[in-house]
């Protein structure tokens, strides 16, 4: 598949589309079983050209597990680890003043349940599956580009939003869970500070339920993108 919005906005690596799958694409790229990996960090590496494929086997991470549907988290630790630490090995994140307030969000993160096989794949290589998110990965001109068009053809002012989350929930989980229900909501992400040292200072994610991807490919050619406006910004791009 091929992108009007990735070549609008002068993405010069390739959008992400992720879907779920009972099998696994011959020759993805995979975490060795019991080894800790950044899900995130593998972002950037499908939209250089690699699949990846995650399962619940292969993701140590407990955060990146839950991030991708793939598991739920348990009480006892996950709340302290956010929050305030005191229990078990790692020292709390301190992304919640409580653990209150941390069991708080977890319950409320969206249940989106995977079957064995998340897929991170390039947008050029889908041919016969049918992607359920697409993540681009953007500077902030372009990250304007992608927010500006998601409000161009619908009301309202929640049609992006940046949700707290960890780096996998905001660029993952949120955008399955909106495709499911065939919602137009997109998402930025990876404002997470833990998933930001696995990726480029620049970048941040920009999350779209597949449905409302092929929705604004549709406006590409009608919109402000062919104004001296966005030229201008285009003209200075660098990704």
């Amino acid at each position: 598949m091929k992108s009007q919005i990735a070549a609008a906005i002068k993405l010069s690596a390739q959008p992400v589309a992720v879907y779920r799958s009972a099998v696994c694409p011959e020759g993805a790229l995979q975490f060795r079983e019991g080894v800790w990996g950044c899900v995130v960090a593998t972002l950037r590496a499908a939209s250089k050209g690699r699949t990846a494929a995650f399962s619940k086997g292969t993701v140590a991470c407990p955060g990146g597990k839950v991030g991708l549907g793939l598991d739920v988290f348990q009480p006892g630790f996950i709340e302290y680890f956010l929050s305030v630490g005191g229990v078990g090995p790692k020292p709390g994140e301190h992304y919640k003043k409580t653990p209150e307030l941390a069991w708080a969000y977890i319950q409320g993160l969206p249940d989106c349940p995977s079957p064995d096989y998340v897929i991170f794949q390039p947008l050029d290589q889908v041919t016969d599956t049918q992607p359920e998110a697409i993540i681009f990965l953007v500077n902030a001109d372009q990250l304007s580009g992608l927010a500006t068009l998601a409000n161009y053809d619908i009301p309202g002012q929640n049609n992006v939003q940046l949700l707290f989350g960890s780096g996998c929930a905001q660029s993952v989980l949120y955008g399955l869970s909106e495709n499911a229900k065939d919602g137009k909501t997109c998402f930025i992400g990876l404002t997470d500070p833990s998933a930001r040292k696995c990726i480029d200072k620049d970048l941040l994610s920009f999350t779209i339920p597949y449905r409302r991807y092929l929705e604004m490919e549709s406006h590409v050619e009608e919109c402000f993108f062919q104004t001296e406006t966005w030229t201008h910004i285009a003209n200075r791009i660098t990704d």
